[in-house]
């Protein structure tokens, strides 16, 4: 065994000195055993920084904000004013109510029908005397033939309710007690629509000289408006001094106002009128109040627009001329337009119109289709035009967050990076800078308004929410944040976590042109209400004459083909046999 040993030794060491010699080594298999060494700290993460909170000044009187139907919000102040006019359901007294912010304008055909498409509310009454609500011509004008179910319904689509009877009355008035919304003069047709001096409904930002201290229009005129209390004749005689909001039962509703067939004498903002939850008429609208606006998500898709101001025309001088009313007598309808003195026109064969000068002004009377409405040009031209206006520098643009899709003629939510580039932010963007830390946040557009739901606060140098989450991404690419910032979509749409935008729910639609604006055709984008250029020094007018009564059939019992001929209303249908209503 002791050899066995010695000659095992005496191998190992050959070995041992031949891989010293350079010879190829024969691998080793070493098993180590190491001692247990203390596991080594992973590193901490670098800190997210904790942005420094963004000082606010909040909202203040004037303070206006776009909200989601396309409307405009204007900020109504905490404070007391006076209300009442000492009639005997109207006692002068000193109310007091929060802050809140109301509709600047009524809600209009147009923002009506989006609630219609997307299934949060119901198609208005069609009123006999009254515009038609799905006539393009009428998209600004004031819905009107909704019930006080239908307004209310609205507005809490909108995320709103329909004004309290004081909120009303304050945003009509002001804390000043004026008898008016624009003050104390006595009222007049150039500053609201009133009197019959239209015979129709009109725009509902047509009269800027009549608005009220917090620049809210047709708070005295064009049609009434519905508001949220029951009424009460006794009730201000004995209600709270802080917010009152009206009896908690009753069997009618309040509705305050006046419309375009009111009497000059019955046209103060504190008068009020009532009628049944289930009423309505061709003269009767709403608008709504949001209380406290919520940071809801932007819209996947909006409408491109022509920045105010931009579109000009160029050449000779347009004709000064406008459809100036419209009224119903005898079971007609008809429509009368402005014609300066020097000018020459052109009428559609379906109008009839007789010329004539009333107090001074060349005045076109124009006779239309009788039973319904219907809408026919009339072009008007200043005869010593030589060359065509234009319109120049009209490029659709979008607000930021958005990228325009040329093909489609909208906007899509596009969000972007908050990091600081090279260059800055994008366009439409500013630099914040908080504790140390820049960022890019959005900010006004084209029109110097803030992206929807957002209002400029004047301490923070930005567009915010007017809840006071300054953080929510808007037009930021952050998709945790916006999951947590935003407060939902409104009934129709649904959040989309992938674009972080609200979608249009089963082919919905998305906002359409504000009030003041109108859809260019041309251009594919909203642009200011402008007149449509027709040629050199030519402007054409739409005009829209009623529906004035319901059609009497007196052609069917007409069987001779030669007398159903000789009949204005009447037309023969050869293949039927019969004589039927002229359409």
């Amino acid at each position: 065994m002791k050899k066995l040993r010695q000659a095992m030794f005496a191998f190992l060491m050959l070995t041992l000195l031949l891989s010293a010699c350079g010879s190829q080594p024969t691998p080793v298999v070493m098993v180590v055993t190491a001692t247990p060494m203390p596991p080594t700290e992973t590193a901490a993460p670098e800190p997210t920084p904790t942005l420094v909170p963004v000082p606010l000044l909040g909202a203040q009187n004037g303070t206006t904000m776009r909200w989601i139907d396309g409307s405009t919000l204007a900020y109504v102040p905490q404070s007391e004013f006076v209300m009442g006019n000492a009639g005997f359901d109207a006692p002068v007294r000193t109310v007091a109510l929060d802050a809140f912010w109301i509709y600047e304008t009524k809600v209009t055909n147009r923002m009506y029908a989006q609630c219609v498409a997307v299934g949060a509310c119901t198609n208005p009454t069609e009123e006999l005397g009254g515009p038609v609500y799905s006539n393009p011509q009428y998209v600004n004008h004031p819905v009107i033939g909704v019930s006080w179910d239908q307004a209310q319904s609205y507005c809490v689509w909108a995320q709103g309710q329909l004004p309290t009877e004081a909120q009303w009355e304050k945003a009509a008035r002001g804390t000043s007690g004026g008898v008016y919304p624009w003050g104390d003069e006595k009222p007049a047709c150039d500053l609201l629509n009133l009197g019959y001096c239209s015979g129709r409904t009109t725009e509902v930002d047509a009269f800027s000289d009549g608005v009220s201290p917090y620049g809210l229009y047709d708070m005295a005129g064009n049609v009434f408006e519905w508001v949220s209390d029951w009424y009460d004749e006794a009730y201000y005689a004995s209600a709270p001094a802080a917010n009152p909001t009206g009896p908690e039962s009753g069997k009618f509703r309040v509705i305050r106002g006046s419309s375009f067939e009111t009497d000059f004498d019955q046209v103060e903002s504190a008068m009020r009128h009532f009628g049944t939850q289930t009423y309505h008429s061709r003269d009767l609208g709403f608008r709504c109040t949001v209380t406290a606006p919520q940071p809801l998500a932007p819209y996947c898709q909006t409408a491109a627009y022509i920045p105010t101001g931009v579109i000009v025309a160029n050449g000779c001088e347009l004709p000064q001329t406008g459809v100036a009313g419209q009224y119903c007598a005898g079971g007609n309808s008809f429509a009368t337009v402005d014609i300066p003195d020097d000018a020459v026109y052109e009428v559609s064969k379906a109008l009839k119109c007789e010329e004539a000068v009333v107090d001074g002004q060349r005045l076109l009377t124009c006779l239309g289709p009788k039973a319904k409405e219907t809408t026919n040009e009339i072009t008007v031209c200043n005869p010593t035009c030589s060359n065509s206006p234009n319109i120049t520098g009209a490029v659709p643009t979008c607000d930021p967050g958005y990228a325009l899709d040329s093909a489609n003629g909208v906007c899509n939510y596009s969000p972007v990076s908050a990091q600081v580039g090279v260059a800055g932010c994008p366009v439409g963007y500013v630099i914040s800078e908080r504790g140390g830390v820049q960022s890019c946040v959005v900010g006004i557009n084209g029109n110097g308004e803030c992206p929807t739901g957002l209002y400029f606060d004047d301490l923070a140098g930005r567009c915010v929410p007017p809840s006071g989450a300054a953080d929510a991404p808007y037009g930021i690419d952050n998709a945790p944040l916006a999951l947590a910032s935003y407060a939902g979509c409104p009934a129709g749409y649904s959040f989309s976590d992938v674009f972080q935008c609200c979608q249009a729910v089963s082919g919905g639609t998305y906002p359409g042109c504000p009030p003041g604006a109108t859809f260019n055709s041309e251009l594919g984008a909203c642009s200011p209400s402008e007149i449509r250029l027709a040629g050199p020094g030519c402007v054409t007018l739409d005009v829209t004459t009623l529906r004035c009564s319901q059609p009497v059939d007196t052609c069917s019992p007409i069987s001779n083909e030669t007398r159903c001929i000789n009949n204005p209303f009447c037309r023969w249908n050869e293949n039927a046999g019969t004589c039927d209503i002229r359409k």
